[in-house]
């Protein structure tokens, strides 16, 4: 099973942190256009309320037909520009929303890129997928809804309560005096919501973690006649994951019913007042209906403002999780590798001097290191020396301390522990990266990597399902082979290439390796396996220190 790993500390931020924001720069051209539509909005809020006074109040004064008919028109007409503006807003909205997601989704894809195998592999990689999938789909209501809305309030709001205060001043204070009661109930609501969200989005990650992690150790567990406490530890996460989504409903009904019923009495009592003056005659029946019609307009962008709020909070829950991926990469900065040539010194094809890698609190190192060409390097050292480290320090993939020379990515063709195999064909896995998969190269670097009696064309499933673990190994080693013999790299390097073969199989590799080199590549290989030893020209200690918590670099 793929153990969760060590999680980065939680980062918890508001719905208008700068970081945040920042990505919403995205959406400022969409944001102006939004301001335009959401000014001619409040132009239309105002007008048809106006309209509407004017021809109740001829209704109610027994006004004829024919002039009531054209403010009759005009109110339609006024519906139906409301409606269009308020879809040319959704769609607006909706773009820029695409716009920003795609830019934070970018920028956490390129900081898992630059964290590398090495940080990656020590993490859940299950719980990294939600956080860039859902997590990132739901935060387009954050820049989609509740961004727009902010500034819909701003716009509508001043024009709303400026329009009643040149019609009714009493009313526009009522309005004024009362409105602060919304905003202090939906901070309080707020911070309810952003708890139970932030719960409900754990509960899921969790959910999805150990889902992955129960189907890729089902057959270890069935073996041990363990499948069934999995399934019931699965089911009570889902129990959990429910309970949790019922809280989220719960607080955001209850939510939304408060906010309701304050702008409800809000409005009441202005209503109240205006009946009141009304019956003494202190006001005119126009001007009366045209302040009641705009009250609730002035306390919805508010009311919306909260209920905006509560689509993006899952959004914005997951945040912590990806700005907590973005400031590792950030933290990592420029440490982890410096390619000082193109071309090592010596003749080499990759050098190291005086390399050291930080992995907790061991570092591993110093390491001076020469691969030329047409000679195979073997890295020894006991099990957990860092070894691995080592290779992905050397990749790029790892901090590390020193100089590293000719070392660049398109020099080196790499194999890891892990297979790596993606869903497609056999040749696809090998040929990865080409447009055009060569097929007679494929079955060459098959057939050296004691792959030969696996078919080509055999269509593998998520993770190569379809092939053995020694099997999914060759493949992997073929697809080294392949990048070595097809693209301009000179170095080949394998991490433990023959860890799952049987002996006459590794004798093979083994042979093939040899071979690789004395074509002129130059070979960096880790391998526990004394035959290794066999076909090595030069020979590297590995080793680790202990260190203090301030001696190791952050």
């Amino acid at each position: 099973m793929t153990p969760d790993g060590p999680a980065d500390p939680p980062v918890r931020r508001g719905p208008l942190d700068p970081r945040l924001l920042r990505y919403a720069r995205a959406t400022r051209g969409f944001l102006a256009v939004q301001a335009a539509i959401v000014l001619a909005q409040s132009g239309v809020i105002v007008g048809f309320a106006w309209v509407v006074s004017r021809a109740l109040t001829g209704a109610i004064g027994g006004a004829p037909i024919g002039e009531l008919l054209p403010l009759v028109a005009a109110g339609a007409a006024l519906v139906l520009v409301r409606g269009v503006l308020i879809a040319a807003s959704e769609r607006v909205s909706a773009a820029g929303a695409a716009r920003a997601s795609l830019q934070l989704r970018a920028a956490l894809i390129a900081a898992v890129e630059k964290l590398g195998p090495a940080w990656l592999s020590q993490r859940s990689t299950t719980a990294l997928a939600v956080t860039a999938g859902h997590g990132l789909e739901a935060l387009d209501a954050y820049f989609g809804r509740y961004l727009p809305q902010l500034v819909a309030t701003a716009i509508t709001m001043p024009i709303v309560i400026g329009a009643i205060l040149l019609a009714d001043p009493l009313s526009a204070v009522i309005v004024v005096l009362t409105m602060p009661l919304i905003p202090i109930f939906m901070v309080l609501i707020g911070l309810a919501t952003g708890a139970v969200q932030r719960r409900q989005f754990d509960t899921l990650t969790t959910l999805a973690t150990r889902f992955a992690d129960t189907v890729q150790g089902l057959g270890t567990l069935k073996i041990f006649g363990r499948q069934h406490r999995a399934a019931d530890s699965i089911d009570e996460v889902t129990g959990r994951y429910k309970r949790e989504t019922m809280s989220v409903l719960r607080v955001s009904f209850l939510s939304g019913f408060a906010l309701e019923f304050l702008a409800s009495i809000s409005v009441a009592i202005v209503a109240v007042t205006i009946g009141f003056r009304l019956l003494d005659g202190e006001m005119v029946l126009l001007v009366g209906l045209f302040a009641l019609l705009l009250a609730p307009e002035a306390y919805l962008p508010l009311r919306q403002v909260g209920a905006q709020f509560h689509a993006s909070a899952e959004g914005m829950a997951a945040t912590s999780g990806i700005f907590a991926v973005l400031d590792a990469a950030r933290a990592q900065g420029d440490r982890t590798r410096t390619v000082t040539a193109p071309t090592a010194e010596g003749g080499a094809l990759l050098t190291a001097r005086g390399l050291r890698v930080p992995r907790g609190e061991r570092m591993i190192g110093p390491i001076d290191l020469d691969v030329r060409a047409g000679e195979v390097v073997l890295l020894e050292g006991a099990s957990g020396a860092g070894k691995s480290s080592v290779i992905a320090a050397l990749l790029g993939f790892a901090h590390a301390e020193g100089e590293i020379s000719g070392g660049a990515r398109e020099a080196i063709a790499w194999m890891s522990q892990r297979a790596g195999l993606l869903s497609g064909t056999v040749a696809e896995n090998v040929a990865l990266g080409a447009d055009t998969p060569d097929a007679v190269l494929v079955a060459r670097c098959l057939t050296d990597a004691a792959a030969g009696d696996v078919d080509a064309g055999i269509v593998l499933g998520a993770g190569g399902a379809g092939l053995s673990g020694g099997q999914a190994q060759r493949v992997a080693l073929a697809r080294a082979l392949y990048r070595l013999r097809a693209t301009d790299a000179r170095v080949l390097v394998l991490d433990e290439p023959t860890s799952a073969l049987d002996t006459d199989t590794e004798a093979h590799v083994w042979a093939s390796v040899r071979a690789a080199a004395d074509a002129g590549a130059g070979v960096l290989l880790v391998s526990h396996r004394p035959s290794a030893r066999t076909i090595a020209d030069r020979r590297v200690a590995v080793a680790s220190v202990l260190v203090l918590p301030a001696e190791v670099p952050q």
